[in-house]
């Protein structure tokens, strides 16, 4: 290989960033976001750069987030559909890659197979982002952890509880959780726990950190938790499930009684859409703890951070913008 040749960093998965790069990323975001709240004027940390986001499983949030953080930045979002590429079936993960990579400067991927995501970064030549894979959603846990500090400051030391699913978000917050020092219980029925590759990464960022990961069907756990997270019990792909899986996640429902339990300052967060009566009460997401709606705007400024340091070149150390 040409030494000269310089390999872009990509984010894959939370796993690809250290706690001290995590940090920056959302130090970065505070600043972004506070400088947009006071100016309401795009930046030009991305000027002439342009964003391709791929698309195999549709989204609200993701969609809109990207593409304004990108105009926001003042450069170009693109969206492809489904039926515009066809990744794998009109032709291969790595072709479209290879494609994409001449036409734009970042790769942005929402898909089923984590395996897609890896293929793209190996052979696009530019910086790819996983906007969502089933095996993590990094790009939510940026935008959660960004949420706890704004809210409830420093989250060294804070106990953050996931109720439901072991999945790509759990996953996420498993990782950036433990990289923060944070203290991370993911409280899942008999069956549903997260991956142990997941959580053995995850404990050897919280020795590092001083954090603690902890996976348990137990709901004690939840005991005193500063956060309350949860997610749908059937992910997009799994609706043939739907009906089996409510009967067993609904004494995990983020309910007033689970609120009860933890602290009493403590926030509520839910990555949406929400089966509203299924994984979270209507009294819990539209009550006093409910940080639900912030957790979501704040999508488009940690994806912004993340954008302007792989795509622009920003330093995470010391980082001013403008």
């Amino acid at each position: 290989m040409d030494s000269s040749i310089t390999v872009p960093r990509h984010l894959a998965s939370l796993a690809d960033l250290s706690p001290q790069e995590t940090m920056g990323l959302l130090e970065v975001a505070r600043e972004l976001k506070d400088r947009w709240s006071r100016e309401r004027r795009n930046l030009d940390l991305l000027s002439g750069r342009s964003l391709a986001m791929l698309f195999t499983k549709p989204s609200l949030r993701t969609r809109v987030s990207f593409e304004l953080a990108m105009q926001q930045l003042g450069g170009h979002a693109l969206y492809l559909s489904p039926a515009e590429v066809g990744l794998g079936q009109r032709e291969s993960v790595a072709d479209v890659a290879r494609v994409l990579g001449r036409y734009a400067d970042l790769i942005m991927a929402r898909v089923y197979a984590h395996a897609d995501v890896l293929a793209l970064a190996a052979h696009a030549g530019v910086p790819v982002i996983n906007g969502l894979s089933d095996l993590e959603h990094p790009c939510q846990a940026l935008a959660d952890l960004l949420t706890v500090l704004e809210v409830a400051g420093p989250l060294a030391g804070r106990h953050l509880a996931y109720v439901g699913d072991g999945n790509n978000v759990a996953h996420a917050l498993l990782l950036g959780g433990a990289q923060c020092g944070m203290r991370v219980s993911i409280i899942h029925p008999p069956g549903y726990a997260p991956a142990a590759s997941v959580m053995q990464s995850a404990r050897a960022f919280a020795a590092q950190t001083g954090g603690a990961v902890l996976a348990t069907t137990e709901l004690a756990a939840a005991d005193g938790a500063h956060v309350l997270y949860t997610d749908v019990w059937a992910s997009m792909g799994q609706e043939a499930e739907a009906a089996g899986r409510r009967a067993v996640f609904m004494p995990y429902q983020l309910n007033q009684a689970l609120v009860d339990r933890a602290a009493p300052d403590c926030l509520v967060l839910h990555c949406l859409p929400a089966h509203r009566g299924e994984e979270i009460t209507d009294q819990v997401m539209d009550g006093p703890n409910s940080q639900v709606f912030a957790q979501a705007e704040n999508r488009l400024h940690a994806q912004k951070a993340l954008l302007a340091w792989l795509g622009g070149g920003l330093s995470l150390a010391g980082a001013r913008v403008g």
